[in-house]
């Protein structure tokens, strides 16, 4: 992917945060002000668990400004990993909010409040449940199609939501038919704090994974098909693999006719670089290793 097809590509993850950012702090602010109102703190904390998602857009659209610099001096592999280190602070960010959130959910128990509960109680959460099933699902298809970690993250982060305000429905309704239950009113804050532990622990894994260099593609047969079908190739080996998604880099090591002249052995691996970047989505760089195959008898077209 050269730099104008990157530079279009940030320009569209910049343009779906922005979208998001607003339909998140809108749904964020109906939360925590009526849960406030009707003195509910499932909702409030349900309230900033949204508004934390803004945030995270915030956070996702400073990422893509500095991933979307070109190659300099001082990084001649790009910036594209600042991307991936971006959306790690925002699993470092959803932690910061889990904590506090179980923090309120257990003073809840020892100061227990009886929550307003009436029909906007319900409206308000429905209509917002509603929103982030749409964010979710429109955030993570155009993550998927822009290769974005970014996005992806976020919309993992939506999810946790969906899960979140369906319980906070439930147990409105519960407490409205029986108000000795007003327990559940804080249990489910605690609920919610440990679900969005959970979701920080996803992000922060996979993107671990990336800054430290794991495996990028874990089925290297796939690559050693597209090598060995190159011809000239006789084996090939020690396939390694990095990086994000859509910014996969490479290095093998192939044997060739030990009597190969370099004008040949070059060729091949320009043929194999090519092959694999546009066989194997998300390739970007590939450095290929050429060794001598044993004792090949000399190849009588090759000059000696």
């Amino acid at each position: 992917m050269n730099e104008q097809a990157l530079s279009k590509r940030d320009a569209e993850v910049g343009k779906v945060l922005i979208l998001i950012l607003g339909l998140n702090w809108a749904v964020a602010a109906a939360k925590i002000v009526f849960g406030f109102l009707t003195r509910s703190v499932s909702i409030t904390a349900d309230g900033f668990h949204s508004f934390s998602d803004g945030t995270s857009n915030v956070i996702g659209l400073i990422g893509i400004k500095f991933a979307s610099r070109p190659t300099d001096e001082d990084h001649p592999y790009g910036h594209k990993k600042y991307e991936t280190f971006f959306s790690l602070s925002i699993g470092a960010l959803l932690i910061f909010f889990a904590f506090n959130l179980g923090r309120e959910g257990i003073s809840r128990f020892y100061k227990p409040v009886l929550p307003e509960i009436g029909i906007w109680s319900f409206i308000i959460m429905l209509l917002t449940l509603l929103t982030n099933i749409w964010v979710m699902r429109y955030e993570y298809k155009k993550g998927r199609e822009l290769h974005s970690d970014i996005l992806t993250s976020d919309s993992m982060h939506t999810r946790a939501d969906i899960l979140v305000s369906s319980s906070v429905i439930a147990a409105l309704g519960i407490i409205k038919v029986n108000p000795g239950l007003r327990f559940l009113d804080p249990l489910l804050t605690i609920f919610i704090a440990m679900v969005i532990v959970y979701v920080a622990f996803k992000i922060i894994r996979d993107c671990s994974k990336v800054l430290c260099d794991s495996a990028a593609i874990t089925d290297t047969k796939k690559i050693a098909n597209v090598v060995l079908g190159v011809k000239g190739v006789k084996a090939c080996h020690k396939i390694r693999t990095r990086g994000r998604e859509d910014d996969i880099h490479i290095d093998l090591h192939v044997q060739v006719n030990p009597h190969m002249h370099i004008d040949e052995a070059h060729e091949i691996c320009y043929t194999i670089e090519t092959a694999i970047i546009k066989t194997i989505p998300g390739v970007t760089d590939v450095l290929v290793h050429i060794e001598p195959r044993g004792n090949e008898p000399r190849d009588k077209k090759t000059p000696r």
